[in-house]
């Protein structure tokens, strides 16, 4: 307990620190972060005969972070975003000379990874320069409500907590968490939307919610992906916490979801 609560304080000053700290910061931090739960994602599923071109997968996750931050900081124009892109089809076309059982499962499994983590973290460092230059108060807000939500439900359902919300994929979580931490976060919300003048009250509390329930939804996706392969945590870089997925399994679905709802008012 007491190194997961020491890991925690610090990785949370980390995460607050680089997003403070300004795009140059911003950028390249959370794309490594985004790296990493792709690596953890294939060692995970890299098993019995299903091998994904990690190399492929993760030089495409480079080269979509590495054009994503040169268009945000004004280096690129938007007509080069697709060129990373080209990674994919390679996935493909390697495939043809890989001497494997099961070729369509191995290019399945690497754009799964794909798609699942390196996505997601470019939705949430486009979060940070959706209203132009970067603000640091969207993608810091989302942080706050996604560990509120989580706050929320620990503390909800282990006070209140009787009927499974999800019982055959996460046996500890229930409806009155669930509940609780939708509550906490709408509450945080209206808060800020006080100092946090980017987005306007119910702007805020849309982003809480659907942080809320697609976040728990991307928990529950993240242990089917765990309890499908009977592992505990997605990995050890964080002692007491697992793995970078296991923090961030809640962003996973949730910040593509906010920046669509941003980029549509």
């Amino acid at each position: 307990m007491k190194t997961r609560a020491i890991t925690g304080f610090f990785f949370i000053i980390v995460l607050v620190g680089t997003v403070l700290l300004g795009r140059y910061a911003f950028i390249p931090f959370f794309s490594l972060i985004g790296l990493l739960a792709l690596s953890e994602f294939y060692k995970i599923v890299r098993k019995r005969d299903v091998y994904p071109l990690t190399i492929i997968g993760l030089g495409t996750g480079i080269l979509q972070f590495a054009f994503t931050g040169l268009y945000l900081l004004g280096f690129l124009s938007e007509k080069f975003l697709l060129i990373p892109l080209l990674g994919v089809f390679c996935v493909y076309i390697i495939s043809l000379y890989e001497k494997s059982k099961n070729p369509i499962q191995n290019i399945a499994f690497t754009l799964t990874g794909f798609i699942y983590t390196i996505f997601p973290f470019t939705c949430f460092i486009y979060l940070g320069f959706i209203q132009g230059n970067y603000n640091f108060e969207i993608p810091l807000g989302f942080l706050i409500l996604l560990w509120t939500n989580d706050t929320g439900a620990y503390l909800s359902g282990k006070s209140f907590g009787k009927r499974k919300l999800f019982e055959r994929i996460s046996p500890n979580k229930t409806w009155e968490g669930f509940i609780g931490g939708v509550v906490l976060a709408v509450i945080v919300s209206l808060n800020l939307a006080r100092y946090f003048e980017s987005l306007n009250t119910w702007e805020w509390v849309v982003v809480g919610i659907i942080i809320s329930l697609f976040g728990t939804l991307g928990d529950l996706v993240e242990s089917m992906l765990k309890r499908n392969y009977n592992i505990k945590d997605s990995g050890n870089i964080l002692p007491g916490h697992g793995g970078v997925l296991d923090r961030f399994d809640g962003l996973l679905i949730s910040a593509p979801l906010v920046y669509i709802f941003l980029s549509c008012l």
